[in-house]
């Protein structure tokens, strides 16, 4: 039987390493409590604060959303919504919650999709202490066929020719709890710039986006942008993408005060022992 003395070592050792090493110690906020109760989405389904939440948390982190119902099916929703969908086919605004690649990341099944309309109206506060780490993003499927083929409202990248120079950017910001700001991160999800059109994408993968850039955030908030825009009334481009695997883990401070917890801990146990 182990040793009551090399139980305490033990844990004392795994929190230095926790606060040395981090990735013992990092939370992924990647929504699949949303396969349970109470909040059990079933296959192909979302959840967009219909239910006048205002947002809903998850690993500590809080997303919110803004949901408005005008009866008779009609109804209006931004910020932040949790999707399994998996369409990655059927253009326009009825599937604005499936991912573009047609899944969570890494094969999982739900992710979220953010509808930053107004601008930075999708936002995530993250828990007190916690340093951001990185996040996966991807395009959602509306506004990647938009942008592979044109629609009503919207141009089709690189027109005609295939050569213009169409770009759809996300901008990440990091913001402290007094709303000022601690840097930006720009991620392309779709660049037609490249002087080889082969070159040019419209992103269907996850991908990881580094945010160590970002220390002392409390607050992220996400904007889109795009080279299509009206004069009068701003992008055309419609303005969601997806995210999964938000990361982050205690600040180096909370970590260490965690060390020093834990070792007075083990030392009062080990008193209480002898």
């Amino acid at each position: 039987m182990r040793s009551t003395r090399s139980t305490h070592r033990g844990f004392v050792l795994a929190i230095a390493a926790a606060c040395t090493g981090m990735p013992a110690m990092a939370v992924v906020v990647d929504f699949e409590e949303f396969a349970d109760p109470p909040h059990t989405l079933g296959p192909q389904s979302y959840y967009n604060g219909s239910d006048g939440a205002g947002g809903f948390d998850s690993r500590g982190a809080h997303f919110p959303n803004q949901f408005s119902d005008y009866g008779g099916g009609f109804y209006a929703w931004t910020g932040w919504a949790v999707s399994n969908a998996t369409n990655t086919t059927t253009p326009g605004f009825d599937n604005q919650y499936s991912a573009y690649a047609g899944g969570g990341a890494g094969g999982s099944a739900f992710y979220g999709v953010a509808y930053p309309s107004p601008a930075e109206a999708a936002t995530i506060t993250l828990p007190p202490g916690a340093r951001v780490q990185s996040l996966r993003v991807t395009n959602a499927t509306y506004p990647a066929l938009s942008m592979r083929d044109g629609d009503l409202f919207a141009k089709k990248f690189g027109g005609p020719t295939g050569t213009d120079p169409d770009w759809f950017k996300l901008t990440i910001s990091g913001l402290t709890e007094g709303g000022a700001s601690v840097g930006q991160v720009e991620f392309y999800l779709a660049d037609y710039r490249f002087a080889d059109p082969a070159d040019d994408y419209i992103l269907d993968t996850w991908e990881l986006v580094d945010l160590t850039g970002l220390a002392g955030a409390r607050r992220l908030a996400f904007a889109l942008d795009s080279s299509d825009h009206h004069p009068q009334y701003g992008m055309n481009t419609p303005a969601y993408f997806a995210m999964d695997d938000l990361t982050f883990a205690p600040e180096p401070g909370s970590a260490a005060l965690l060390l020093t917890g834990g070792v007075l801990v083990s030392r009062r146990a080990r008193r209480a022992d002898q």
